[in-house]
């Protein structure tokens, strides 16, 4: 799954309006739609300003794959 689907699901899931999380990151309504729809390529700013917004670490929607160098 992608990040931004993500983001999406969780807002979705937490019942949180899209425009809400787009004003208080200082993001446009229309940008930020984009974004959830994939539209639009989420920058690692985009992520930190969603993120701020949402009280939540970026941890919640990047996974991290470590693999052992033998």
């Amino acid at each position: 799954m992608l990040i931004y689907e993500k983001v999406r699901r969780y807002i979705d899931e937490h019942g949180i309006r899209q425009a809400f999380v787009a004003q208080k990151c200082g993001i446009s309504v229309t940008t930020f739609n984009a974004i959830m729809n994939g539209r639009r390529k989420m920058y690692a700013e985009d992520l930190r300003a969603i993120c701020y917004a949402l009280e939540v670490s970026p941890e919640e929607f990047i996974e991290y794959r470590c693999e052992k160098i033998n």
